[in-house]
């Protein structure tokens, strides 16, 4: 078998070593007040540092399908941009099911990783924050982009409840300082409201993150195409009725603070 060429991978920029620790506290803070600032969740990552990132990177070259995309560098934007193409798609298909998920949202597909651009060039313009190379700039820009399709084969909602729980398949699958923090923030707020069933139910969501292979990792321009059965079995990610046999749980808070369980 002829070995896969990758592109020679520059050194990182120099480490963003300080941990910004109340920086990321605050950020935490105005997170959980208000879920939908996810300008927030991202300085978080920064105020910490580099460290996770550049770990996260090195796992992703070191593995097969790793490589094999750095070989090619395909654009997720425009795989999901294409929305003539994903309708043409089977209606069992991730495509299709991904396109539903847009609508059902209102998001966008490339809105979250414009956010993360926004927000790294605000860290780089007023706390120095070292440029990447463009390699490590793609692969940042494409696992921000599967942020969305990890909503789609988990089947986690959007809601504060579905963000809570993907937090923690995402902590299985990623690990990281960063990622902890913001799960045991989103577990802490859940938990006041819905006590000992959330700690079993997230205690569920990381273990099938666990369980599955590296998502980030996926050929995902390929997989749109598949059913996404197919997709969740080759991904070896339980189905959400394996996963939590009692249902996914959706919900916000209420204007009281509660949250109504949908």
């Amino acid at each position: 078998m002829t070995p896969i060429a990758t592109p020679e991978i520059p050194a990182p920029a120099p480490s963003f070593a300080k941990m910004r620790w109340r920086r990321a506290f605050r950020a935490l803070r105005a997170l959980i007040a208000d879920p939908d600032d996810t300008a927030k969740a991202i300085d978080v990552t920064f105020a910490i540092g580099t460290r996770d990132f550049e770990r996260a990177f090195q796992r992703f070259v070191r593995s097969p399908s790793g490589r094999a995309l750095l070989a090619e560098q395909p654009s997720l934007a425009d795989a999901l941009s294409d929305r003539a193409a994903l309708e043409r798609m089977s209606p069992d298909s991730l495509g299709r099911a991904y396109l539903e998920y847009l609508h059902e949202s209102g998001f966008r597909p490339t809105g979250l990783m414009e956010l993360q651009h926004e927000t790294q060039a605000r860290w780089e313009r007023e706390d120095a924050l070292p440029r990447i190379d463009p390699i490590r700039a793609w692969y940042r820009d494409r696992a921000t982009l599967a942020h969305d399709l990890f909503h789609v084969v988990t089947g986690y909602g959007t809601d504060e409840l579905g963000e809570a729980t993907l937090l923690a398949f995402s902590q299985a699958q990623l690990g990281g300082i960063a990622n902890a923090l913001l799960t045991a923030g989103a577990a802490f707020e859940v938990f006041r409201r819905l006590g000992f069933r959330w700690i079993l139910y997230e205690a569920r969501a990381w273990r099938r993150g666990r369980r599955a292979v590296s998502l980030v990792a996926l050929p995902w321009e390929e997989m749109l195409p598949l059913r996404l059965t197919t997709v969740r079995r080759l991904a070896r990610l339980d189905t959400p009725e394996e996963a939590h046999p009692t249902g996914i749980l959706r919900g916000r808070r209420s204007a009281a603070g509660a949250f109504q369980l949908s």
